[in-house]
């Protein structure tokens, strides 16, 4: 299956193959052995693949921002390709010809044993600053990679939106360099990854912008279960976060989106395929 733009919203479904996720979705948990890791992975990307999803981001190390969410526990890179591997096998496999699958690592290693497991796509939440081998890996195995803007701490005393762009900007001539066709790449400006509510929506509102700034290149979007998302309904939680992700989506599809990156694959379709009909309506 080949990546085209422009045509359509490509829509990602997220495994979380962790125990500490902060959308309360993680698969690993306490007690589950491989083959039951392995069984939930395959259960839940079989339902994402039957509602339309496309492609599936396995990640088996928690990236929720800890200003926000407090510290989480590094995971070592044995610990992380123990988790992710099987699943990323078995869902190759299983899934074939009717989806891509994506491993969400910062770490080269982890990210050659998925390639070479049936991965075709690097999601590196850290855009090679935490290991620049990812973009090595990507580059030898002619994948795809995802390089998002990601930071510490939510401070930009020059403005989130030029921050963002350079960062990006460096990124994608780092990742190029490296050996990355520019045909491979995608970009991700992390919406709530080193960002406040108040700078997401920024970016949001501004993705149009953005993407030209980027010289076009396909935009990934993940604002599922998001805290900006719960900041705009009024502190809503996780669970009350739905109605509110899908209007993100479709105003990121409506500003250039060409891939969301979401947590509940059968209600982000129905948007979707919405969304798709208006903004890419042709007479």
């Amino acid at each position: 299956m080949e990546l085209r733009w422009g045509d359509r919203t490509w829509v990602m479904g997220i495994v979380n193959v962790t125990a500490d996720s902060f959308s309360g979705d993680g698969i690993a948990l306490p007690g589950r052995g491989e083959a039951e890791i392995v069984a939930a992975a395959l259960m839940q990307a079989g339902g994402f693949v039957a509602a339309g999803a496309d492609l599936l981001d396995v990640g088996a190390e928690s990236s929720r921002p800890a200003q926000f969410y407090g510290e989480h526990p590094p995971v070592s890179a044995d610990e992380e390709a123990a988790l992710a591997i099987p699943v990323v096998t078995a869902l190759a496999a299983a899934f074939k010809n009717r989806a891509r699958i994506s491993i969400d690592t910062t770490k080269g290693t982890v990210a050659r044993l998925a390639l070479n497991a049936g991965a075709t796509i690097v999601n590196d939440v850290w855009a090679g600053r935490r290991d620049h081998d990812t973009f090595a890996a990507a580059a030898e195995s002619g994948a795809h990679l995802v390089l998002m803007h990601n930071k510490e701490v939510a401070e930009y005393p020059d403005g989130v939106f030029d921050e963002v762009v350079a960062f990006l900007r460096s990124a994608i001539e780092d990742a190029v360099e490296t050996g990355v066709p520019r045909e491979r790449l995608i970009v991700d400006p992390g919406i709530g990854f080193g960002k406040t509510p108040a700078h997401s929506i920024e970016i949001l509102h501004r993705l149009a912008e953005l993407k030209a700034a980027l010289g076009g290149l396909p935009t990934l979007i993940g604002t599922s279960r998001k805290r900006v998302i719960g900041e705009l309904l009024g502190g809503a939680p996780l669970d009350e976060r739905l109605e509110g992700t899908a209007a993100s989506v479709a105003v990121a599809i409506a500003s250039g989106a060409d891939i969301v990156r979401v947590h509940d694959v059968e209600v982000m379709m129905r948007t979707v395929r919405v969304a798709d009909g208006i903004v890419r309506w042709r007479a």
